[in-house]
């Protein structure tokens, strides 16, 4: 199963706001988490088009396993190195604690992926989604 992946986040190296995962069986993962001082371009481009209100981490990181867990060694992909980054960090919840989820292969392609409203991190998955449809029948 191929998941396509992206996140939004308060600026280089800040606090993750949204993640969004988009399989190629057409299931989709999209949380928002509360951002309390988001930076100026983060406020005048992200935080508009969020399109759902924030939830605790218990409870993304509760999601992300439940929807993980649908598949068996899922090949992640990202147009982003700081996107499985934030998978990651997701993914621990303590010091040697993670959740438990199927073994992921990772992979960073540089493109540029169509969105529908760009810097939303679910649109912007469904647009890695397409790129590799695309890609994968050579359109």
């Amino acid at each position: 199963m191929i998941i396509a992946l992206d996140c939004e986040f308060n600026g280089f190296g800040g606090e993750l706001i949204s993640m969004a995962l988009v399989a190629s069986d057409g299931q989709e993962f999209y949380e928002v988490l509360a951002c309390e001082h988001p930076v100026e371009w983060v406020t005048e481009n992200v935080m508009p088009i969020l399109g759902k209100y924030p939830v605790s981490l218990l409870e993304f990181q509760h999601k992300l396993e439940e929807f993980l867990c649908q598949y068996e060694q899922p090949v992640v992909v990202a147009d982003w190195h700081e996107d499985i980054k934030y998978l990651c960090d997701s993914i621990i919840v303590g010091p040697g604690m993670r959740l438990n989820v199927p073994e992921m292969v990772f992979m960073v392609k540089n493109i540029e992926a169509p969105s529908e409203v760009p810097h939303n991190a679910l649109e912007d998955a469904r647009g890695i989604m397409e790129h590799i449809i695309n890609e994968s029948y050579g359109e």
